[in-house]
């Protein structure tokens, strides 16, 4: 019991830590930082239950007003603003990432936890925030969804990454990685 409590706050503070990463930005201006790959390593990681447990914990002390969203943005006010459906969707995510992950774990190897985290980190985060982007900015889900598929490439790329250290991590600490 205190191992699982030990390792959900140690990933809430590997998601905040990752949010405080230098973000860069794309050709079109549009900034990246690592933080979605915090909540995609979680499920991998952590699997299901214990990933989404880390993304409630992230959001509970973001909610109390610590600034640890990208940006160093914090308190009940980023709940209103046009990023909220990706902040619902967090724990969801790192679920679903968990849930492919555990399925997949006894084939190994870095594709299938890089396929999990591009369905769950990916595929249901982005159905989250642009589905929220749409309704708290009143756009269209066509012109959400063009907005935010600039984001899509640098996801992937954290997806793979995801993978990669979720494939280290099994090897190195086996008794770590439950998915």
């Amino acid at each position: 019991m205190e191992r699982t409590i030990t390792l959900i706050a140690l990933f809430a503070a590997l998601i905040a830590a990752l949010g405080l990463v230098p973000k860069f930005d794309l050709a079109s201006g549009v900034p990246i930082t690592a933080q979605s790959m915090g909540f995609m390593l979680a499920g991998t990681v952590l699997g299901a239950k214990r990933g989404a447990l880390a993304a409630l914990l992230f959001l509970g002390l973001v909610a109390l007003g610590l600034p640890l969203l990208a940006g160093g943005r914090g308190g009940l006010g980023v709940f209103t603003g046009p990023t909220l459906g990706f902040l619902v969707g967090f724990p969801i995510a790192a679920y679903v990432t968990g849930a492919l992950a555990q399925g997949w774990a006894a084939k190994g190897g870095f594709i299938l936890p890089a396929l999990a985290a591009t369905v769950g980190g990916i595929v249901v985060l982005y159905g989250f925030g642009i589905a929220g982007f749409a309704v708290v900015t009143g756009k269209s889900i066509a012109a959400s969804t063009a907005i935010m598929a600039v984001f899509i490439p640098g996801d992937l790329i954290k997806a793979v990454l995801t993978g990669l250290i979720t494939q280290g991590l099994r090897k190195a600490r086996p008794d770590l990685v439950v998915a």
